[in-house]
């Protein structure tokens, strides 16, 4: 099992909206890039399981728990005009853009800041997310640092 940080902004998709979704569950489309499209067509695998990160908002950090429930396969947003993550030049019969389904396993006790976490760099070194410049929505998460973020969720509010 391999371990996953998942970047949405809450205002547009957030942990609670995947926990009213039907069955929980809801295909992550719409990711731009193309190392993080690669995490999830390349590596992502059923039961692997993903921190869900709100970001861009006031106080951005971990929010809850999901696990990936059907492997990369492709992003058919691309292909359509109306939609926002619309690719003009992604094409069906070779798919640019790939996206993974996800389902909500759990809401976090607490939201873990990403101030709180940078505030343990040391510990947490490696971690993509305390890398200066780091803006990839998608990221492998190390188990020791998994590990360390739920630990970090059990202390109180620094």
């Amino acid at each position: 099992m391999r371990y996953w940080l998942m970047k949405s902004e809450p205002d547009e998709f957030s942990i609670q909206d995947l926990q009213e979704r039907a069955e929980q569950t809801e295909g992550w489309d719409g990711v731009r890039n193309y190392q993080a499209r690669n995490f999830m067509r390349d590596d992502m695998s059923e039961g692997d399981l993903a921190l869900f990160y709100h970001s861009n908002t006031k106080v951005p950090g971990v929010a809850g728990i999901m696990r990936i429930s059907r492997a990369g396969y492709p992003d058919d947003t691309a292909f359509d005009p109306n939609d926002p993550h619309y690719d003009p030049k992604s094409d069906p019969a070779n798919p640019r853009w790939y996206r993974v389904d996800v389902t909500f396993e759990r809401e976090l006790d607490r939201l873990v800041p990403l101030a709180e976490i940078k505030d343990h760099a040391d510990a947490l070194e490696g971690f993509p997310l305390v890398r200066k410049g780091n803006r990839l929505s998608v990221m492998p998460v190390d188990k020791r640092h998994w590990d360390f973020i739920l630990e970090l969720e059990k202390k109180p509010a620094e």
